[in-house]
């Protein structure tokens, strides 16, 4: 009963605080480790023991399989060499480099217990640099890097840690640190890649949501535990094996089984990420009492915290800008300098940095103080680092995800799915087919379409485009259908299971409908088609002469008609000025019908996108 008390308190806390810093927009992980921190002070709050198990057991699994399903395996494979010298290259440097330190600074510390405590330190966290991350709208070059890396940087740091505490008890040779990191590597990747490839082929026989939902839960841990037990990494399993489902899931599951275990899986991460935090800031009391037996003056335990703390920190940045200078004096490919300024800034560490300091043996030299400094830098990382860097993206002026270049490639990739579904239609379409349900089917996949195009532009002559006025519409619909199903539920005139299956209908279709636009988003500077949508056809591609526009602001045939438009589109072999196809018009089109002229480009205010007709591209 004790334990079941706790863990709830822990989740009301975790619910109460992301709340509260929601609402002020202050980091949740910070005020989670705060709100550890004095709660642990707080007489009658037990005291909390965070068992190395539990963590590197219990939640590292499911935190980096939830990051690593939503992980883009084309992404990680195209930044593999950034994200190969983070994860390994600067997990050695800074195991050496802080290790070096603490046996300098740590009295009769060994060698190898500094080594040891080094590669506790080394691995930045993957929760801690998603949470800063999704605060800061980083490049999402350097998002995905710094997912990657603490993806993959566990495993690196783990296995320095097994060999150091190894040499603690006794001599280890260079070719077992080799064999071990090697067995680590071929064993994790292995057990993952197996595990990978058999879920993929079960999951995709399984046709209940719930079944396959539950599942993905056992996933990690089935990836995990064998790897370890064969002295392979888990971490690699575990990461491997998220991969390869994240990737899979769209061909192998069913939009209800994928709705349902992304839902699931959010929730999970989120419970589990915050409850990690939360739980950091309540190791402070049992290791500060530890502490206090140690025999060493408040003095020197601030000097040794501080000087790992430095080592940390210096470590990730002069390899960071070691790396880029390296790579420009070869004239290979490197990031731009404020690119590599936010990486070597963003070293964050979480809570395996501290379950890996538990991880020392009982009579390590110095344990207290070394776990001391281990929650030193986990805090101290989130505190200075997690504060201040999103003051540092925004002096660089490095550029954040433009919502507006992403509703461009959402429309254009929608355009193309309902020309190939059209298509299909075409195709399938018999003489016994009902003309109004084609008809139907048609208006619902071009109106997905049209709607993606109208969150662009915001130039036209209507205060509500089609689909807005559409979502509020059906929205007020749906609304008093809800309230006939309230009533008749109330007055239980229907069976509960009717009920239900009704319910889960309307639910359905309120979660398809599409949510307009978010209106305060700013967008600065010119609306370029992004180089991965951009199309090349002959026409996009044929020089053309500057044109002048028919009209500034308005389009014409929509005036002479006593239409609206939505949004204008100017053709660029004449200059004509003419509505988009959501308009009622669509006179863009029928310019293209009666003239030929192949290419138009946007004429909304700061877009310069243009759309090939005869080749249907985006250029």
């Amino acid at each position: 009963m004790l334990i079941a008390a706790e863990i709830v308190a822990l989740v009301v806390t975790v619910l109460l605080v992301t709340a509260a810093a929601r609402k002020f927009d202050w980091p949740a992980p910070l005020c989670l480790i705060g709100v550890g921190v004095l709660a642990s002070f707080v007489p009658g709050v037990p005291e909390v023991h965070l068992e190395p198990e539990v963590v590197l057991v219990g939640l590292l699994p499911p935190l980096l399989y939830a990051t690593a399903i939503s992980t883009s395996v084309s992404d990680f494979r195209a930044n593999r060499g950034p994200i190969a010298l983070l994860s390994v290259g600067l997990v050695v440097f800074t195991t050496f480099g802080v290790g070096l330190v603490a046996w300098l600074v740590v009295p009769g510390l060994p060698l190898a217990a500094a080594i040891a405590i080094g590669a506790v330190i080394a691995p930045p966290d993957a929760v801690a640099a998603t949470a800063v991350a999704r605060r800061v709208g980083m490049p999402r070059t350097i998002v995905r890097i710094l997912e990657g890396e603490s993806l993959v940087n566990d495993a690196a740091a783990l296995v320095a840690l097994r060999t150091a505490i190894a040499a603690i008890a006794g001599s280890v040779s260079l070719w077992q640190v080799g064999a071990d990191f090697l067995l680590a590597a071929g064993g994790g990747v292995l057990v993952g890649l197996l595990v990978g490839l058999a879920a993929s082929m079960i999951r995709a026989r399984l046709e209940d949501s719930v079944t396959d939902t539950a599942l993905s839960f056992a996933l990690p841990f089935i990836a995990y535990l064998p790897a370890e037990a064969i002295h392979g990494s888990g971490v690699l399993a575990v990461v491997l094996c998220g991969l390869i489902m994240g990737h899979k899931a769209p061909s192998l599951l069913s939009g209800p089984s994928r709705l349902a275990s992304r839902l699931n899986w959010q929730t999970v991460q989120f419970l589990l990420e915050n409850v990690v935090f939360l739980l950091i800031g309540l190791q402070i009391r049992p290791i500060l009492s530890d502490v206090a037996e140690s025999g060493l003056s408040g003095a020197e335990l601030v000097g040794i915290c501080a000087a790992v703390f430095a080592a940390t920190v210096v470590t990730r940045v002069v390899w960071t800008f070691a790396i880029a200078v390296v790579r420009r004096l070869f004239r290979l490919r490197a990031w731009r300098w404020g690119y590599t300024t936010v990486v070597a800034w963003a070293g964050m560490r979480g809570v395996v940095t501290l379950a890996a300091a538990f991880v020392l043996p009982q009579d390590t030299p110095q344990r207290p103080v070394l776990l001391l400094a281990a929650f030193v830098v986990v805090a101290g990382t989130l505190v200075l680092q997690g504060t201040t860097l999103p003051t540092l993206v925004r002096r660089l002026r490095l550029p954040a995800p433009d919502p507006a270049e992403d509703a461009l490639q959402r429309a254009a990739l929608l355009q193309d799915m309902t020309r190939a579904a059209l298509c299909r239609l075409d195709e399938i379409t018999g003489p016994d087919d009902p003309p109004e349900v084609v008809d139907r089917l048609r208006d619902r996949v071009r109106h997905r379409a049209d709607s993606a195009w109208e969150r662009l532009g915001r130039q036209g002559a209507l205060a509500e485009t089609p689909s807005e006025a559409y979502l509020r519409l059906r929205m007020e619909m749906l609304a008093a259908e809800r309230d006939v199903f309230l009533r008749a539920r109330d007055e239980g005139r229907v069976d509960d299971s009717v009920l239900r299956s009704v319910l889960e209908t309307l639910d359905i279709e309120e979660s398809m409908l599409d949510q307009a636009a978010d209106e305060g988003e700013v967008v600065e500077g010119e609306l370029r088609t992004p180089t991965a949508t951009a199309g090349s056809c002959k026409h996009l591609t044929r020089k053309r002469a500057p044109v002048v526009p028919s009209s500034e602001n308005t389009c014409e045939e929509c005036v002479a008609e006593g239409q609206t438009w939505v949004h204008l589109r100017m053709c660029l072999s004449c200059g004509h000025v003419a509505c988009c196809d959501s308009s009622v018009g669509k006179h863009a089109t029928a310019h293209f019908r009666d003239t030929l002229h192949p290419v138009m480009r946007s004429h909304e205010p700061g877009e310069t996108w243009r759309w090939c007709f005869v080749d249907k591209q985006l250029g």
